[in-house]
């Protein structure tokens, strides 16, 4: 199945100041990615945000994907 964000991602000056949210909610993209990078389950994270289908979560993961595969990724130096 292709990865597909276009119809679930809003960016709009007025919601969250302009950062990529879940259409329809203001569930930021950002709070679902850290959610499961803490570990949550998408059921988990569905309990947390009942508005949020597991497609959502879906799309906010292909999103994240889309993007790195656009930027420069730097070595971080410690």
């Amino acid at each position: 199945m292709p990865r597909s964000w276009q119809d679930r991602v809003v960016i709009a000056p007025d919601l969250h100041h302009g950062t990529p949210c879940i259409k329809g909610t203001r569930v930021p993209l950002a709070t679902i990615i850290g959610s499961l990078a803490d570990g949550l389950t998408p059921a988990e994270i569905q309990a947390a945000y009942p508005q949020l289908t597991l497609e959502d979560i879906h799309a906010a993961l292909a999103y994240a994907a889309d993007l790195l595969q656009q930027e420069t990724l730097l070595p971080l130096t410690s």
